[in-house]
């Protein structure tokens, strides 16, 4: 088995309900999305980064842990462009007793649970209509297999979040439906957190913005948090 490989490297992580641990972060390449905000373009072609056997893959993940690692991040791209090898470099770090975590737009239920099984933090990015993620007329589509996955993540007990990146473009509206349809599916008590994180760099969301979008989610779940890039801000990768 191959796999394409951007980077590889430590860093302290910067997003989500884990921000400040420290972290390997494995970042395939490939993704077939348009996100305006996206902050790794350049991985996201299918011919990026380098090409390695699976047996080197583990060799490079072995060269790049660091001690006192908290967890090990498949991240990309979108890492379930190359789901098989991600399950066996995930199964791969399971077996040195190290949790691993999946950050993923979550847009193929099939790959999605083949990577599960080796997968103990899962993170659920929704992506708002604004992103240019894909044109409108794949958007519902996309958001239900999200759902999904969201909903097969609770199912096998794998500590669950989501996530959603705003900017100055997201609507009030668009955002209220896409959280009642995210609630409708599933009850506050089924994850672990909800993350708002706001565009850096561009687009930027105003501090208005970000009140009134964390009022839309407050009802629904309580302990909403509005998290930047943290990682951004100490210059880290």
């Amino acid at each position: 088995m191959k796999v394409r490989l951007f980077e590889i490297f430590t860093s302290v992580e910067g997003e989500g309900i884990l921000y400040g641990t420290k972290t390997l972060f494995v970042r395939l390449a490939g993704c077939p999305f348009t996100c305006f905000y996206c902050d790794t373009k350049e991985s996201l072609p299918l011919d990026s980064g380098l090409e390695y056997d699976i047996q080197d893959a583990y060799q490079l993940i072995d060269s790049n842990l660091k001690k006192q690692t908290y967890k090990v991040n498949f991240t990309g791209g979108d890492p379930l462009i190359q789901h098989e090898a991600v399950a066996k470099l995930a199964k791969y770090v399971q077996d040195k007793k190290i949790p691993t975590y999946l950050e993923s737009s979550c847009f193929d239920l099939d790959r999605f649970n083949h990577v599960l099984p080796f997968i103990d933090i899962v993170k659920i990015e929704f992506k708002t209509i604004d992103s240019e993620f894909v044109d409108s007329k794949h958007y519902e589509r996309l958001i239900e297999n999200a759902i999904n996955c969201l909903k097969s993540s609770i199912s096998t007990k794998k500590t669950t979040y989501i996530k959603v990146v705003v900017s100055s473009k997201t609507q009030l509206e668009e955002f209220t439906t896409l959280i009642a349809t995210i609630f409708n599916s599933v009850s506050k008590n089924q994850i672990d957190g909800f993350i708002i994180q706001p565009t850096y760099g561009i687009a930027e969301p105003s501090l208005d913005l970000l009140l009134n979008l964390y009022d839309i989610v407050y009802p629904y779940y309580t302990d909403v948090k509005v998290v930047p890039q943290l990682h951004k801000f100490i210059g880290a990768p």
